[in-house]
């Protein structure tokens, strides 16, 4: 009974250090030091790393700790702890995992028995808890108190402030030459561990390459590419409203705590990959009114200053208003560079807001500051406002000037007061709100402000019956008593508009979350209605715009149930996702998000089903790392479902088709890399140049220029479809599908590319009479018509055919449908690169067979003057017969094992119904030249016999060598 105690103990014993080894084998680096305590990660390829390691499959905040956990058999190892520490790689903070062994950490028991808890590595007293392995990780949230004292931050960049790049170690990397003095302000906003960015710059200045985070020795904490083209097709909200938007996503605790300290600097660059950045940087800080801002303002040098004293010069104006009986404004201005050298103390400003025309000074005040800064000086102003004033600046009439008083002509800052730098958009969801309605109306609302300070708004409704004279109306929702403010056109289910004029009465709910949207008609005067919250824009928001969630027909859930979900790809081809709910039940939590491609037939019967996230509550918010590119494909071509769907009810709540999502080609084709050409690159500039750097990323075709990424039909050559994928133009013929009816039924009508089917539905009549269709990314397909899609950068998918359906208009995308195979999956190969399957081997008889002079070389197995003939006829004249195969008397060919697929080292001939193979062996002079010299010219084939230095054990050698064969030959011959 002792001895089996004893081995139990034993096989226990081995198994701890066996799983701990392992730990070590997945964690250390081969060329670890034996005795090292520490156990590093290696960095691995990745550029511009984030502070955040990445441990199987979870993210690891930078500081954290916990205890490596192997999954099944071996679980959590609670004697090896885990870190996410800093490193410093050049100027750049990288983090990495370290791991280390702790069991020789722990303390000497103070007791006779100490024991050994659940989840510990150490063992204790009771009552000890002074133990190393105690501290396991935990989820480190953000303090009620941080998040609302951090949540606003301003940065002003200029070349003053841009000191940090101006020390002896950065002039290497970064050139603070600003012939034009580009000025550039940012606002910064907390939102769940990430950090929103927003950008003003000066209208001169292109497109910035990159925005970088350094502290105050100016490491680099992160670093992100601005690679979305200042027009291009992959940045809506961009385009509309001139700024530069971003998220730096789970913001490490350490760098936090910098940014609350004022300890962090921004900064802004320009130029090609290989030389010196031109650059502007300006610390991050906290400013008076940043909570309260309703309109921005960036300050530049005014003209007909004088350039030398005005070098490095400029501000911002964080700008609120109130408005009502006694309407006022109030400005924070945050600036530099209007004194001069001999302005030392007490230094009086005028500021002024006047009319752009200057024919009308609306507000002039003089400040004094008390000591001059070179890089950041703050003033306040406030005063009252009329009403008529206050509605010229909510339509960017109005200027903001700040000049020195005693040199007014040549120190002065000026600039236009338009919406506030921060990138958001307003959103909601419309459903009824009375719980005894029977309507299954529902909808959506979303808009924004444009760079004119025009309302663009979006509204998408569905079963909102147009013969009841719908009304749309915005409304003040914080009074008991409901003001109209606007009505907005409405004239189908999905309308998108502008309104040019928009007060203090709209911009003031609106902006302090007050503003609701109404959907009344003849029989309810509140059918649906949803209040606007905000929300920032980065990711999906600023490329696409939402898909509506609908509730299925026939379901038993709430007619009030409805979501919106915004969807989009990063340049990471990592798929964002954000989705909003209302009306659904708590009884029908948890839920579970999922894509669903389209089915062919059943709409309830899905090919492929991809689960994102489940959660509980009304809101979602995530990312799937890298799709695969067949995946990616799918979301352009707008073939996948978004499904909600309840665990506990067992049933899909809502679900939406997705909308055509721009993916960056880099995604589904061509992988770019350092040495290729970059999407934003510009031409050196010379010390003494004066002109702004060109940015080169566009295509030219047809007297005309075209966006990366952008498809379009060529004006030079009919029925072609050409695209830009990086700067250069692919057109290719368009091809046409094959059409399901009778050959003499098949016309091609006049101005189409591709035939028809006579009598189809949709005839030139109807074409005239109804121009309808459907919109698939930019291209536009008349109702009942069938394409291939195009998808750049790899041209037609021409096994996909795409049906815009003559009733709903809804575009369907199905593949093709493969016959099965006659013979193995291993031999059956594709005609071409682009066809869509497999085809088996075609057997051909030689009417000479050809043998090639080295008998090493396989044999022709097909030839253009060969004739085809059955499998029983080439059986009957001496063939042979492997593994489904049929093979010509004398042929050779490589044998195809299930297992292992084709085997290249071993040849087989079929002679006279026989199949007789061998191994390529190397010849033994070969064999016996030098090892480096041996290696140059053996291939994997060859096997060399080692010297051995007995003859008996050579002997015993070759006769296993001949057993295996005779085995090997004999398997071949039963299968044959």
């Amino acid at each position: 009974m002792a001895n089996l105690l004893r081995k139990i103990m034993s096989s226990t014993i081995l198994l701890v250090v066996t799983a701990a080894l392992l730990v070590i084998l997945l964690i250390a680096p081969s060329e670890a030091r034996r005795h090292s305590p520490l156990l590093v990660e290696d960095e691995g390829a990745r550029r511009n790393r984030p502070a955040e390691c990445l441990f199987g499959k979870t993210l690891r905040e930078l500081g954290s700790t916990w205890f490596a956990d192997l999954g099944p058999p071996f679980g959590v190892m609670y004697c090896i702890k885990c870190e996410c520490i800093p490193v410093q790689k050049k100027r750049r903070i990288v983090a990495r995992v370290q791991c280390r062994n702790i069991k020789n950490e722990c303390p000497k028991p103070t007791c006779d028995e100490p024991i050994l808890l659940p989840g510990r590595c150490c063992k204790t007293c009771p009552g000890d808890a002074h133990s190393p392995d105690i501290v396991q990780d935990l989820p480190q949230a953000v303090m009620p108190e941080e998040e609302e004292r951090s949540k606003h931050f301003a940065a002003l960049l200029t070349g003053r402030t841009s000191s940090i790049l101006k020390r002896d170690d950065m002039k290497s990397v970064y050139s603070t030459i600003n012939p034009l003095n580009f000025v550039a302000t940012g606002r910064f906003a907390f939102h769940k561990k990430n950090l929103y960015y927003s950008f003003y710059i000066s209208e001169k200045a292109p497109r910035p390459r990159t925005i970088q985070f350094v502290d105050h020795q100016g490491n680099i904490l992160e670093e992100h590419p601005l690679v979305i083209p200042a027009e291009g097709p992959f940045s809506v909200y961009q385009n509309a409203t001139g700024k530069i938007c971003g998220v730096w996503r789970r913001v490490p605790r350490d760098y936090r705590r910098l940014l609350r300290d004022d300890m962090m600097n921004v900064v802004l660059l320009w130029g090609g990959k290989h030389q010196a950045e031109l650059a502007i940087a300006g610390p991050i800080g906290k400013y008076p009114a940043l909570p309260q801002e309703l309109f921005s303002s960036l300050l530049e040098p005014a003209p007909g200053t004088n350039p030398e004293q005005m070098n490095g010069a400029g501000g911002t104006a964080i700008v609120s208003t109130k408005s009502g009986v006694t309407s006022s404004i109030y400005l924070t201005i945050v600036l530099n560079g209007v004194f001069s050298p001999d302005d030392i103390a007490d230094v009086p400003l005028n500021i002024r807001l006047e009319m752009q025309n200057k024919d009308q000074i609306v507000l002039e005040d003089t400040q004094r500051v008390r000591k001059p800064a070179h890089d950041i000086n703050i003033i306040e102003v406030s005063s009252p406002l009329s009403v008529n004033d206050l509605r010229l600046l909510t339509r960017g009439k109005l200027t903001v000037v700040v000049e020195s008083k005693r040199k007014p002509e040549a120190l002065r800052i000026q600039g236009v007061i338009q919406t506030r730098v921060a990138c958001e958009v307003f959103q909601t969801l419309l459903a009824s709100h009375n719980p005894d309605s029977r309507t299954d109306t529902s909808g959506l609302a979303w808009m924004y402000l444009n760079k004119e300070g025009s309302l663009v708004y979006n509204v998408q409704t569905h079963n909102l019956h147009m013969n009841h004279n719908p009304v749309v109306t915005l409304i003040d929702d914080s009074a008991k008593r409901k003001a109209d403010l606007e009505t907005l056109n409405i004239d189908s289910s999905h309308i998108t508009n502008i309104v040019d004029r928009m007060g203090p009465r709209v911009l003031e709910p609106l902006y302090s979350g007050d503003l609701a949207i109404n959907v009344a008609n003849d029989q309810n005067p509140n059918l649906i209605h949803g209040k606007f919250v905000t929300r920032p824009v980065a990711d999906a928001r600023d490329s696409s715009a939402p898909v509506l969630l609908k509730r299925m027909g026939n379901s038993a859930v709430p007619l009030h149930s409805v979501g919106m979900a915004w969807m989009a790809v990063d340049n990471e081809c990592n798929l964002h996702y954000e989705v909003t709910l209302t009306g659904v039940p708590s009884s029908y939590h948890p839920v579970q998000l999922y894509l669903d491609e389209l089915p062919i037939e059943a709409p309830n019967a899905p090919i492929s089903q991809t689960s994102l996230e489940e959660f509980t509550g009304n809101y979602l918010e995530g990312f799937i790392l890298a799709l695969p590119s067949a995946e990616l494909a799918k979301l352009e071509t707008s073939v996948i479902y978004l499904e909600i769907f309840s665990k506990s009810k067992n049933e899909t709540i809502l679900k939406a088709k997705v909308k055509s999502i721009k993916v960056p080609n880099h995604c589904t084709g061509h992988q770019y890399h350092d040495n290729d050409v970059q999407n934003n690159s510009f031409a050196p500039m010379a010390p003494n140049d004066n002109t702004v750097p060109t940015v080169e990323t566009k295509c030219y075709h047809s007297s005309r220029f075209y966006d990366e990424g952008d498809i379009w039909h060529s004006a030079l050559e009919s029925c072609t479809m050409c695209s830009c994928v990086q700067k250069r133009v692919k057109c290719e013929p368009i091809r046409c599908p094959p059409l399901k009816c009778r050959k003499e039924d098949i016309v091609q009508k006049r101005g189409d590319c591709c035939p028809t089917c006579a009598g189809s539905k949709y005839s030139d009549d109807t074409r005239v009479a109804m121009p309808r269709g459907c919109k698939l990314g930019d291209q536009f397909h008349d109702a009942g018509s069938t394409w291939h899609p195009y998808l750049p950068p790899n041209g037609y998918d021409t096994c996909t055919v795409c049906t815009c359906d003559l009733a709903t208009l809804e575009i369907t995308c199905p593949r093709t449908q493969c016959p099965p195979l006659s013979c193995s999956e291993k031999v059956a190969y594709r005609p071409d690169k682009k066809a869509c399957c497999k085809v088996c081997p075609q057997i051909i008889e030689r009417t000479k067979p050809v043998r090639s002079g080295n008998p090493d070389e396989m044999g022709d197995q097909g030839s253009s003057s060969g004739t085809l003939r059955s499998p029983q006829a080439i059986l009957e004249n001496g063939g042979c017969k492997y593994n489904g195969n049929v093979y010509e008397n004398g042929q050779d060919f490589h044998p195809i094992l299930a297992s292992h697929g084709e085997q290249k080292c071993v040849k087989c001939t079929c002679k006279d119904s026989k199949i007789n193979c061998e191994r390529k062996r190397c010849a033994r002079a070969l064999c016996n030249r030098p090892k480096k010299e041996k290696n140059a010219a053996i291939d994997e084939c060859c096997q060399c016999q080692k010297a051995v230095r007995h003859q008996h054990g050579r002997r015993r050698q070759n006769q296993q060598q001949q057993h295996n064969n005779k085995q090997q030959q004999a398997a071949i011959s039963v299968k044959s």
